[in-house]
Formats: C-alpha cells, structure tokens, sequence
C-alpha cells in the first residue's frame, strides 16, 4: 500500500476526502460530553455543576494524550512521504508505548490531586462529591483513551481516515444508548446517577480501542508495530516531543484558561461558572468540528513538505482556512437564532438560560475570525514547527485573555469576562497571520 495519493489528487477534493470523516469524528467525540452533560443535567443543575468543575482536568488528559498524538501523526506522515518506511514504523511503535505510559500517569496524578483541585472553587460538600464520584471513575480510563488516540493519529498518518469515523463512531454509539440505561436504572442496570455517565463514557472508549486494533490486525497495514521496533530512539523520541509537546500545550490551555476564569466567575455566582462549563461543552462542539479540518491536513502538509511539494502544501492551507471560516460562521448564526435551545439542553433554570444567551451572543462575535488562528496553529504543527504553533495558543488561551478578561470584568462585571474572548480572537488572528506568513510561506521554497 502507499500514500501518493496525497501528493497527486487535487486539492478540494482530496482536503474534503481527508478533513469529512474526520470533521464528523471530531464532532462525534465532542458529543461523548455534550450527552453525559444532557443526561445529567436531568438529574440535577448541582450535578451538571459538578460536572463542569472536572472538565478542565478531564480536557487535561485528553489534550496530552491528543497532543502527543499529533507529534505521532506528523512524524509518521513525514517519514512516509519522505519514503522511509523503517522510520515510520519505529515512530509509530514508539508513539503508542509512551502514549499508554502517559496514560496510566495521567489516571494516577489526576485522582490522586482532584479533591485539592475541587476545593479551590467550591466548598460545597456535595458537590465535590458528586464530582469526586465522577472523576474517580471517567480517570481509570486515561490509558485506554490514550492507548485509542495513538493508534487514532496512526490511521490518520496512513491517510485512513473513514477507519477513524468509523471506530470513534462505534464507541459514541455505545455510550448515548449506555448513559440513561446507567445513569436512570433502566433494564437489568441499577441507577448509578453521574457515576453511570462517567461508565458509559470509559465502556464506548473501551470499545473504540477494541475496533481500532480489530482494524489493525485484520487489514493490510503500511504501518507495522512490533516489540522491536518500540525500542526508544532518540531520532525518533526528539521529534515526537518536540512536536507533541507543543500540541499538548496548545490544547492544555483551556484547562487554565477555565480554572483561571471559574475563579472570577465565582465572584459574581455559580450559576455564571455553570454557563461557563456549559458553554465550552457547546462551543466544543463547534471548535472541534473545525479541528477536523485540522485533523485532516496535518498529514497531508506533512507528507506534501516531506515529499518536496510546497506548492501543494500553500494550497492546502488555504483551503482548510475558507472550510474554518465556513464552519465557525455556522456557529455563530446558530449562537443568535437558537441560544435558547441550546442553553437549554443544560438547564431549566429561566435564569441561568438567561445568563448564558447573553454569553452566546457576546463570545460568538469573534468566531469567524477565530478561524485564522486554528488554521495557522494546526498548519504550523503538521509543519513541525510547533513551537510557533504554541506561540499562538499563549496568545488565545493565557497573554491576551485572562488579562482582559480581569480587566474587563472590574467595569462590565460578568459581561466583561464574555467580551475577553471575542477581543481575543481579534488580537490573535492578526499575530498568527503574521506568524504563519512570515516563518511558514516564506520558507518554503517556490
């Protein structure tokens, strides 16, 4: 098998054939959330609380796991459009052993420092509680989830995508029948309440897995794995981290941008830090549909730069950038025509619907222009070039914002904190333009 369709196929098509399937696993993947908060928030508003106060950490181990996928997936395809067919095993063989060692760290480190984490934003007894109930249980599957995103970058590597929908699809599927089954007691299942979410979520992940090496074993591969090849190699481990790093940080940083910002929502009431994690599990839905595209043209700008077509490789990133443009424009409009609906899904409190349109409708202002930022981040990374990258998150997630948004809320109170992240988006779209056009476009030959 070989991958030059990526270097020959035309562009819109061959970005559409790469980016689709993972625009619906992405959005697939946000709805692994987005419906334990629906089934939960049925249970109680303290419970989809509880639930918002754990999605920081529970973000945390997913962006590393992510994040050191994504320095899997472009040293693979760069080796493979490169033609070095040694390397890219080795680097997949090594991606997933020391993905699965983070994993089973994170599960450690995560319950170990939760209850000090929870006591920084509530002392309220139950609600810790029923968050510690939760994350106790949703943590011990960090290796697995780990264990499935390496081999998910692996696939994408090799440019099989459809194989990636397809597994992330069987795990979603398990989950949304599993959640009210376990969470209510329906059929032979007693009613574990949120714990029943935190298990449905780890039984499709497991599931997921499962299929992934299913798929593995029983199709012909270019990639091969085997104990030899996971022997650590400095080459090879330089180039993960030094690409998976960045990306972890760039995906870590929500999880500070969201603690950091609890803490002044705080101050005004819980039901704001409710909309707060309300809000993310909604614009996740949004973001990573547009990290699809992403997902789908870091293997192609690393093949094409690893096969000496820099022509394909401009073309590649303009076309992604419209397709982002397209889809954050989407969220936007359904930000102001159904904000209701939406915040809805989480809670029946009119006040708290409330609080969060007025949210909606502030933060969305900056959701086109946000595009040129993930575009640019997401580009620089399957350039290797992930310290740039990172550049660009520090700007969105931490120098910008959480100064603004300090700023902003002393005159505007809450509001001003709503505002911060469409400022931001402003500010950081023309430095990533800059960024990407002047260490990226320029360096590549003609």
């Amino acid at each position: 098998m070989n991958q030059t369709f990526m270097k020959e196929r035309k562009i819109l098509p061959l970005v559409l054939s790469m980016s689709l399937p993972m625009v619906i696993s992405m959005a697939v993947n946000s709805l692994y959330n987005i419906i334990d908060s629906y089934f939960i928030a049925r249970v109680s508003e303290n419970a989809m609380t509880a639930l918002a106060l754990v999605y920081p950490v529970q973000n945390l181990i997913n962006a590393i796991a992510i994040g050191f996928g994504v320095g899997i997936n472009a040293t693979v395809a760069f080796y493979l459009g490169a033609g070095d067919q040694n390397q890219a095993n080795k680097s997949a063989a090594q991606g997933i052993l020391f993905n699965f060692v983070h994993g089973i760290l994170l599960a450690i480190l995560c319950i170990w420092g939760m209850p000090a984490f929870l006591g920084i934003f509530s002392s309220d007894k139950e609600l810790t509680r029923m968050a510690l109930v939760y994350s106790d249980r949703a943590f011990l599957f960090s290796p697995i989830i780990a264990l499935s995103l390496a081999f998910e970058k692996i696939f994408q590597s090799m440019g099989k995508m459809k194989i990636t929908m397809f597994c992330m699809m069987c795990g979603f599927v398990a989950n949304i029948i599993l959640d009210p089954l376990m969470i209510f007691g329906i059929g032979i299942f007693p009613a574990m309440g949120i714990a029943g979410a935190a298990y449905a979520t780890g039984i499709g992940q497991c599931l997921t897995l499962i299929v992934y090496i299913l798929f593995y074993v029983f199709s012909s591969m270019p990639i091969k794995v085997s104990l030899k090849t996971m022997k650590p190699d400095k080459t090879i481990m330089k180039k993960l981290y030094s690409i998976g790093i960045s990306a972890t940080l760039n995906l870590a940083l929500p999880s500070l941008l969201i603690s950091m910002l609890n803490g002044l929502l705080a101050d005004f009431s819980q039901k704001y830090v409710l909309v707060l994690g309300v809000y993310y599990k909604l614009q996740t839905f949004i973001y990573l549909t547009a990290n699809g595209i992403i997902q789908g043209i870091r293997p192609l700008m690393g093949y094409n730069y690893g096969a000496g077509k820099y022509d394909r490789v401009k073309k590649i990133f303009y076309t992604a950038l419209a397709m982002n443009a397209g889809i954050m424009l989407t969220g936007m409009l359904l930000s102001w025509v159904i904000p209701e609906r939406l915040i809805g899904l989480f809670t029946e409190s009119a006040e708290t619907i409330k609080i969060g349109v007025n949210a909606l409708h502030i933060i969305s202002a900056g959701f086109v222009i946000s595009a040129i930022s993930i575009t640019c981040s997401g580009a620089l990374e399957g350039l290797g070039q992930g310290g740039k990258s990172l550049f660009i998150s520090l700007l969105r997630y931490v120098a910008v914002i959480l100064p603004s948004a300090y700023v902003f809320s002393r005159f505007m109170g809450a509001d001003g904190i709503w505002t911060a992240f469409s400022f931001t988006e402003f500010i950081s779209a023309i430095f990533a333009l800059y960024i990407y056009r002047h260490f990226a476009m320029r360096r590549l030959p003609e």
